[in-house]
């Protein structure tokens, strides 16, 4: 019996020939139902394709059936994945979402306070941002179920991922492609303030990029390292400045897909071909990544935030949740943004290679950022020369795949 519309109980009990009080009853599961009936009103329910309003369901039984997720900045694609996965979940459950979107400070601190407020939701799962101890003691006072997703809270149960760890990740993807001069473009570093949501991800994974740096005997050098505001057209600004440097990088790490992107706008302004003259690798793996052939550090977005509402669920079940900190794993997702380093034309120290009109590096100058070029890329080694020529600091040289 199909409806041009959205049935209502109305319709179904019209339907059925029982009373709206007895469709009530068969969606809420009482036993004071005949099971003939209940049996039929759920065929009705399954043709008309009737489904219940669960927020008008907590009303009538007096209790709630509504979560809360509180994110920042909802138009950005990681957050977008994250609250998919998380929505997903809670409709399969059966539960109602408001979700608050956070784009100040003041804007957080006023969804945290009316959500420890009574009756206003059964649960909170708040992604990336960080909480103070004070908003923590309220949700426990509160008794307000709270899970986070993205973000440690000291005491709640937590779906994360390690940044330092894949920031590691995406530099020794570089390292093994035999690259040495890798840039970094981020976020710049803020506390939680009054007025700064006090975002860290940018910060460990920069700390992960030195780590890898010197776990390979590259020094670390603050030149190739360019922070500002989080955006496309910041990260290509940023990476401008890089590419526009005498001694540019032959690839660089972006702190996330969405700044990766501008990386690779500036170098297509610049004349440079991806990865022919510079490899680019990104962090997340949201959707366009796949498109724009982006190498990049996949973390499970959609996964972590189906995780956080799946670890929700069972606190309102009553479940203890274990472990407290549950981390998820990164890996590396290999696409066309990135090449092996190879340096083509003159040799170190021929006169070809000598710097023109007294400017330029010498080779000498230079020799600090190689390696032995007998060693392979594969199983932790790199190919790379000893020594790079002036001809390859100019750019007389390519990326190989």
């Amino acid at each position: 019996m199909p409806s041009p519309r959205r049935a209502t109980i109305a319709d179904v009990a019209a339907a059925s020939g029982v009373g709206v009080g007895t469709v009530s009853r068969v969606i809420n599961g009482a036993a004071n139902v005949r099971e003939t009936t209940r049996v039929s009103v759920q065929k009705v329910i399954d043709q008309l394709g009737y489904r219940p309003s669960h927020l008008a369901a907590s009303l009538s039984r007096g209790t709630a059936r509504t979560m809360a997720i509180v994110v920042p900045h909802l138009t950005r694609p990681s957050v977008v994945m994250r609250l998919a996965g998380a929505l997903a979940v809670l409709d399969e459950q059966g539960y109602d979402t408001v979700v608050c979107n956070v784009d100040t400070p003041q804007q957080r601190d006023h969804h945290l306070a009316a959500l420890t407020k009574r009756h206003r939701a059964d649960g909170v799962i708040v992604v990336s941002l960080r909480l103070s101890r004070q908003q923590l003691a309220s949700f426990q006072h509160a008794g307000v179920p709270l899970v986070t997703v993205g973000v440690l809270a000291p005491g709640v149960p937590q779906t994360v991922t390690d940044d330092v760890t894949g920031g590691r990740l995406a530099t020794e993807y570089l390292l093994s492609l035999g690259h040495r001069r890798i840039g970094f473009v981020g976020d710049t570093a803020r506390r939680m303030s009054v007025t700064n949501l006090g975002f860290s991800v940018s910060q460990h994974r920069l700390a992960g990029y030195r780590q890898a740096l010197a776990a390979a005997g590259v020094d670390y050098d603050p030149a190739l390292v360019r922070r500002g505001p989080y955006g496309a057209v910041h990260a290509e600004a940023l990476a401008a400045e890089l590419l526009a440097l005498p001694d540019r990088p032959s690839a660089i790490f972006a702190a996330s897909d969405t700044q990766a992107m501008g990386v690779l706008t500036a170098a297509d302004r610049r004349g440079l071909p991806v990865p022919g003259q510079l490899s680019v690798i990104g962090f997340d793996d949201i959707e366009s990544a796949a498109l724009l052939g982006l190498s990049t550090v996949r973390q499970p977005l959609e996964r972590s935030g189906a995780e956080g509402a799946r670890r929700l669920c069972a606190l309102l079940r009553g479940e203890r949740v274990r472990p407290l900190r549950q981390r998820l794993s990164l890996e590396v997702v290999q696409r066309s943004s990135a090449a092996s380093f190879r340096v083509t034309g003159p040799r170190c120290g021929s006169a070809a290679a000598r710097p023109r009109r007294g400017g330029g590096r010498t080779a000498d100058s230079a020799a600090s950022v190689g390696r032995p070029a007998s060693r392979r890329p594969g199983k932790g080694n790199v190919t790379h020369p000893a020594r790079r020529c002036d001809d390859a600091l100019a750019g007389n040289w390519r990326l190989e795949g």
